[in-house]
């Protein structure tokens, strides 16, 4: 029987699976009643996601509108809920359609229950893509 990564771990290995594209992959560390809120989303964009599916839905296209090269400066801080995560971090990349240049600051707080995401608050800011009317996965 293996132990199930913690937050932490977890979070850095999603991390590494949108690196290589691997949407799917990513999906799976979902739980099936997990929940993906936008607080800072615009009218008319998304701001909550319930359930694995519509977080796979909403994610599948995210390679074909952002191509992000690295995540540096990553800083994951636990809360008095050991389940929880804050996190600080940078995507940076480039823009498919228009090929400029991305670079995002996310504070995301994650909760992460039996070694699946529960709760992922994404703090982004979408009025600094460049892009009109695509957001982080390109979905409007």
């Amino acid at each position: 029987m293996t132990t199930p990564m913690t937050p932490a771990e977890l979070y850095r290995h999603g991390l590494q699976l949108l690196l290589e594209k691997d949407v799917p992959g990513w999906v799976e560390l979902w739980a099936e009643d997990g929940v993906l809120e936008f607080p800072f989303a615009p009218e008319g964009w998304p701001s909550r996601l319930e359930g694995k599916a519509a977080v796979g839905d909403y994610m599948r296209h995210y390679p074909d509108h952002v191509d992000v090269h690295d995540f540096p400066d990553v800083k994951i801080h636990q809360t008095a809920e050991a389940e929880t995560i804050v996190v600080e971090m940078r995507g940076v990349g480039r823009l498919v359609e228009t090929d400029t240049p991305y670079d995002m600051t996310y504070i995301a707080v994650v909760t992460v229950v039996d070694g699946l995401i529960t709760s992922y608050r994404d703090y982004w800011n979408p009025l600094a893509v460049s892009q009109p009317g695509a957001d982080f996965a390109g979905a409007k």
